[in-house]
C-alpha cells in the first residue's frame, strides 16, 4: 500500500512524451549543406598532401596551406559572431621522436573558441576532426595523400559546425578544432588537452569525428548509409586505480562520464536526425587502435569517437593506385554525401542542446542510511542557468540505454523503485526543454 501511495506523487515520463524538438536546434540542423560539406573535402584533397611533416611554408600544397585556409574559413565565420569567435593556431616546436616524427616540426591545431554569453557559464564543449592525412607508409610526407575520408569529413564537421553556430547565442562556449599530427600519435590532440588541463579549462564534453563518410564496406560492399558508431570508454582511464572501489561497490563499470555522453548523444541525435541509428560501441575506441579523443579521455575529459559504421580499408591509409582494375586511395568519389550530411547534422544537434543548456545538478546523492526498497535522492541546483526543473533518470542495471524519467522541480525526490535494482541519474531542464548531461549520485554522507 505504501509503494502505490508513493506512485500517486512519481510522473514517470516515456521518452517518446518528452520528444518535443527545439525550434531554434532544429534550424540549426536543417542548415547543414551537402554542397558545403563537398567544398570543404574538395578543397582539402588539393592540397595534394597534408601530412604532418609536409611542407608549412608552400601557399598552396602541404599541412601548412591546408590549415591557413581552416584559419581562413574560421575568420569568415566569425564575422557572424558579434565579437565572440576568437581564431588561431595553436602552434609548437616538435623535436624529433625516434618513431613517428624525424625532423624539427611545426606542429599547428587551426583553432575557434566561441564564447558563450553567460559570464558565469565556464563550460566549454569540443568538436574535432583531424587535418593531417597519409598514405600507406606513415613517414610519407611528399606523395598525394588526399585524405578525404580519414580526415577530410571530419574536418568538414568543423568547418560546418563553426559556419552554422557561429550565429548562436548560447550560455556555454564551443571550441572547434582541426587537429596535426592524429597520424604521428595524436601529437595535436595532446598538445590542446594538456593545455586544457593546466589551464583548467571545464571541458565537459568532446565530440571527435574520424571518418564519418564512408558508407560502403570494403569486404562484401555493403551499405549502410544510416548507423553512426560511437565509441566510449566505459571505465574511466584517468585515477582509476582511486576510482577502482567505488565503482565496483556501487555497480557503476558502465557509467563513466564519456558513456553517459553516449548515451546522451543516442538520445539528443536520434532526436533531430531522421533516419539515423545511433550504435554506441562499448570500447574507447576501435580494436587495439586509437584517435584523437583519448588524448582527453587520458586527461580525465568526457571524450567520444563518431566514426561511419564501415571503414573500407581500400580507402584508407593507402597509397592513390589502380591495381587490377580496382581503385586505391581515400578520393573524394568514394564519399557518401548524403551519409555524411546526417552524420554532421547529429554533431550539431548535440552540441547545441548542450551548449543551450543549463550546467549540470550540484551534490547529486542518494540516500543510504536505512534499508529500503525506495530510493531517495537529493541534490543542489547548478553553477549557471536557471533550471526550469530536473529529470531524475532511471534504467534497470541491464539496460544500455535510460528508460524513464521522472520530473521535478524539487531538489529531492522519493522513489519507490530499490536502488539494488536500478541505476538512478539526474540531469536539468533548462527553461528551453534543453538537456545537461547526467550525474550519478554519490553516497550521501
Amino acid at each position: 500500500m505504501k509503494y502505490s501511495i508513493l506512485l500517486l506523487f512519481v510522473h514517470f515520463i516515456g521518452f517518446s512524451q518528452v520528444n518535443k524538438k527545439d525550434d531554434e536546434i532544429k534550424k540549426y540542423v536543417s542548415a547543414v549543406n551537402s554542397d558545403s560539406l563537398k567544398s570543404y573535402i574538395n578543397q582539402l584533397v588539393k592540397f595534394n598532401t597534408r601530412h604532418t611533416l609536409s611542407s608549412i611554408d608552400d601557399k598552396n600544397q602541404g599541412i601548412g596551406a591546408a590549415r591557413n585556409w581552416v584559419i581562413k574559413k574560421f575568420n569568415d565565420y566569425a564575422k557572424n559572431s558579434d565579437g565572440r569567435m576568437e581564431v588561431y593556431l595553436q602552434q609548437e616546436e616538435i623535436q624529433p621522436d625516434g618513431k613517428r616524427v624525424d625532423q624539427v616540426t611545426s606542429l599547428g591545431n587551426p583553432l575557434a573558441f566561441l564564447k558563450g554569453i553567460d559570464p558565469n557559464d565556464k563550460r566549454v564543449f569540443l568538436i574535432s576532426g583531424h587535418l593531417d592525412s597519409r598514405v600507406t607508409d606513415v613517414m610519407n610526407r611528399k606523395s598525394f595523400a588526399p585524405g578525404a575520408n580519414d580526415d577530410g569529413s571530419g574536418v568538414s564537421a568543423v568547418i560546418e559546425a563553426a559556419r552554422i553556430l557561429s550565429k548562436s547565442k548560447f550560455p556555454a562556449s564551443i571550441i572547434f578544432v582541426a587537429f596535426s599530427g592524429e597520424e604521428q600519435s595524436l601529437l595535436g590532440s595532446k598538445l590542446l588537452a594538456e593545455k586544457a588541463k593546466r589551464e583548467g579549462l571545464q571541458i565537459e564534453a568532446v565530440l571527435n569525428n574520424d571518418m564519418i563518410g564512408n558508407a560502403k564496406a570494403g569486404e562484401t560492399g555493403e551499405v549502410n548509409n544510416y548507423t553512426l558508431r560511437v565509441f566510449s570508454e566505459g571505465l574511466p582511464y584517468m585515477d582509476l586505480d582511486k576510482k577502482a572501489m567505488g565503482i565496483r561497490n556501487l555497480g557503476l563499470e558502465n557509467d563513466s562520464e564519456s558513456r553517459q555522453l553516449a548515451r546522451y548523444i543516442e538520445e539528443i541525435a536520434e532526436k533531430y536526425v531522421k533516419k539515423l541509428d545511433v550504435k554506441m560501441i562499448y570500447r574507447n575506441d576501435r580494436f587495439l587502435r586509437g584517435g584523437d579523443h583519448s588524448s582527453f579521455v587520458n586527461y580525465g575529459f568526457p571524450s567520444v569517437r563518431f566514426t561511419e559504421y564501415y571503414e573500407n580499408y581500400d580507402h584508407q591509409h593507402q597509397d592513390v593506385r589502380i591495381e587490377n582494375n580496382k581503385q586505391y586511395g581515400d578520393l573524394s568519389e568514394f564519399i557518401d554525401y548524403g551519409y555524411l550530411k546526417k552524420n554532421i547534422e547529429a554533431n550539431i544537434a548535440v552540441l547545441a542542446d548542450l551548449a543551450k543548456s543549463t550546467s549540470k545538478p550540484e551534490h547529486v546523492e542518494i540516500e543510504v542510511k536505512e534499508l529500503t526498497n525506495s530510493t531517495t535522492l537529493h541534490w543542489k541546483k547548478p553553477k549557471s542557468g536557471i533550471p526550469a526543473g530536473y529529470y531524475v533518470l532511471v534504467r534497470d542495471t541491464d539496460s544500455p540505454v535510460w528508460q524513464k524519467k521522472i520530473f521535478t522541480t524539487e531538489l529531492s525526490i522519493k522513489i519507490p523503485l530499490s536502488k539494488d535494482n536500478y541505476i538512478f541519474a539526474v540531469q536539468t531542464v533548462s527553461q528551453t526543454g534543453n538537456l545537461s548531461l547526467p550525474v550519478i549520485p554519490g553516497i550521501a554522507k
